[in-house]
């Protein structure tokens, strides 16, 4: 097998661990093209090509989560990651840890973990990789990896949901929520939403945004439903999709571009959290990006009453 063909092969798994460590999928990408590059340029034939390429993107993922720690702690409100469309990456031994690691909840849960603690976590809990071979990757004793992850694993499990494990239950209560939205019917959207539910967009200051989170279920039933009927006058569509492994949608503008992506976060038969990316610049992995300024302009001309 030529190297071409073995980076290849490997390139979704290589992706996927890039991924959940810097929740970017054009960080990942970057991070997974220099692996691509350090690999190239390397004479040596591994024992383990899988072990030397999952290494080399985790040292050089580390690397860039510790430069982004300080964009992110300058970022203007709340950080959510990327949203991820599909995981390239598919290993049905290890089909739950894989699906549960890449949720939007999940990965937030990781951004309060050290970089290594991130790292460690990742390889070892999610991928299954051997000690040893987390300990080449991290470049710490196997002692340490093991200190690492019982941290790592004490502020996971602190915070992490346990979402429902029936998907078809899951894909049956997103459809009804967004047939009520598409109707602005707000007593449709209040019944699915747990009582505390909260509603949440990433903006980055580059979009128009809620001033801040919208909490409980009233509350964010009456904003979905005014707000939405509002972008379907101006032709504003969405299509269900699942992001980041949960249910989930796209919304549109006329000309088809990217306007935001919408993830809900499900639990006990209702929805507990939703997360809208919003930040232009975390979207066009999805498609060409729409110009939510003019948008908002827009949707606020229709909704001006006669003068």
């Amino acid at each position: 097998m030529s190297k071409v063909d073995e980076f290849e092969e490997l390139r979704p798994l290589l992706f996927s661990i890039a991924y959940r460590i810097l929740g970017s999928v054009s960080e990942a990408e970057d991070a997974v093209q220099e692996t691509w590059l350090r690999f190239d340029g390397s004479a040596t034939r591994p024992t383990s090509t899988k072990a030397l390429l999952s290494a080399a993107v985790t040292r050089i993922s580390i690397d860039v989560l510790r430069s982004a720690r300080v964009r992110r702690e300058e970022y203007v409100g709340p950080w959510f990651p990327e949203p991820l469309l599909s995981d390239p990456y598919q290993d049905p031994a290890r089909s739950v840890e894989l699906a549960d690691s890449v949720s939007m909840a999940a990965l937030l849960l990781l951004e309060r973990l050290s970089p290594l603690e991130r790292a460690v976590f990742v390889l070892r809990e999610v991928f299954g990789f051997g000690f040893g071979e987390v300990a080449a990757a991290v470049g710490r004793s196997e002692a340490a990896c093991r200190q690492l992850l019982v941290r790592a694993r004490r502020h996971m499990e602190a915070g992490r949901p346990r979402f429902e494990a029936v998907r078809k239950e899951r894909e049956e209560l997103a459809s009804r929520f967004f047939g009520a939205l598409r109707e602005g019917d707000v007593a449709g959207l209040r019944e699915l939403l747990a009582a505390d539910v909260s509603m949440v967009g990433d903006g980055g200051g580059k979009a128009p945004q809620l001033a801040r989170a919208v909490i409980g279920a009233m509350n964010v039933a009456r904003v979905l439903a005014s707000v939405f009927p509002r972008m379907a006058r101006v032709d504003v569509t969405f299509e269900p999709h699942d992001i980041n492994g949960q249910p989930g949608a796209i919304f549109r503008d006329r000309d088809g571009k990217v306007l935001h992506t919408l993830a809900l976060d499900i639990l006990d038969g209702q929805i507990q959290t939703i997360r809208a990316v919003i930040n232009p610049d975390k979207l066009g992995h999805v498609g060409p990006v729409a110009d939510a300024w003019a948008i908002d302009r827009e949707v606020r001309q229709t909704h001006r009453p006669p003068e």
